[in-house]
Formats: C-alpha cells, sequence, structure tokens
C-alpha cells in the first residue's frame, strides 16, 4: 500500500517541510538515505539517473552528485553534511555546483534536515529545507522540485516494497 507525501511550503519561514512514511525498518530507510550505491537507484526522477561522484558520509563530509538527463545532459549539486544521529537524523547544506564541487553562486543555497522515526507502520522519513529567501523558495518550486522530489521518494517506496 502507497503512502501519501506531505509537501509543504511556508513562505514565511522560507521552507518546505516533506513527510512520507515507508513500510520498511529505520535502519533500512536510513541506508537509502546515506549510501550512494543505494541513492543512486531512486534520488533522480526518472528518466533522469543520479550518480555519484564520490560521498563521505560523515559530519563535514560531502556527497558530490550528478542529475543526468535522458539526453546525457548534467546537472551537479552538493551537500556538506552537517550533525549526523545514526539513524535518527542528519543536516547539510545543499548547494548547485560543476563537477568539481565548484559551488554555483547564481543560485541558493538550502539547509537540509532529515529525520528518522520509527512508528507503527514502518519509517517516517521528515525533511525540512530552508532556503535564504522567498524569492530564492520561489525559485526551487519553479524548477520543478516539488514533482521531482516526490517522484523520487514515490520511487524508493517501489524499491522497499
Amino acid at each position: 500500500m502507497k503512502s501519501t507525501i506531505t509537501f509543504n511550503e511556508d513562505f514565511d519561514s522560507n521552507s518546505v517541510y516533506v513527510m512520507k512514511i515507508y513500510h520498511a525498518e529505520v535502519s533500512k530507510v536510513w541506508d537509502y538515505f546515506t549510501q550512494s550505491e543505494l541513492l543512486d537507484l531512486w534520488w533522480a526522477p526518472k528518466p533522469w539517473k543520479c550518480e555519484t561522484k564520490g560521498q563521505d558520509f560523515k559530519e563535514n563530509g560531502t556527497w558530490l552528485y550528478s542529475m543526468v538527463g535522458p539526453q546525457g545532459e548534467r546537472h551537479y549539486s552538493l551537500l556538506k553534511y552537517g550533525e549526523i544521529r545514526e539513524h535518527r537524523s542528519f543536516d547539510g547544506i545543499d548547494a548547485f555546483c560543476d563537477e568539481n564541487g565548484t559551488i554555483n553562486e547564481d543560485f541558493p543555497q538550502a539547509k537540509w534536515l532529515l529525520g528518522f522515526t520509527g512508528v507503527e507502520e514502518g519509517t517516517k522519513v521528515t525533511i525540512n529545507i530552508h532556503l535564504p529567501s522567498e524569492e530564492a523558495l520561489k525559485q526551487l518550486l519553479e524548477m520543478g522540485f516539488e514533482e521531482g522530489f516526490k517522484t523520487g521518494l514515490n520511487q524508493l517506496e517501489e524499491i522497499l516494497i
């Protein structure tokens, strides 16, 4: 049974809140959010795919990856990890960048906080994304973030079933 996704944007706080329940143990869902070989299976909305160039999942470590489109186009992103509480939560700063991880200052950076909570149905994942301004939030949404991110989260659900 597919679970719904809660997706709320808050223009007063320049943030997005996302919540989804997965019918799987916390440790398994955690792995799919923290291990590059598993992230690559679902992070990009099809027909796009995710390819990790490098990942060091630890505090102050990074995840450098690209979204690869159907015509071979690539868009790189860098996530710099902050605090990590094993199987509970992690946060980080996400930014668009080039293939070497040099941040593109033309796009706003976003602060992500991901939480993993064991519930009766399995694992509740909550994601809070905070942007520096209302304009940055609008820019993210105009780029199709909501549809793309929901698609990726549902792809993960299909893998976990």
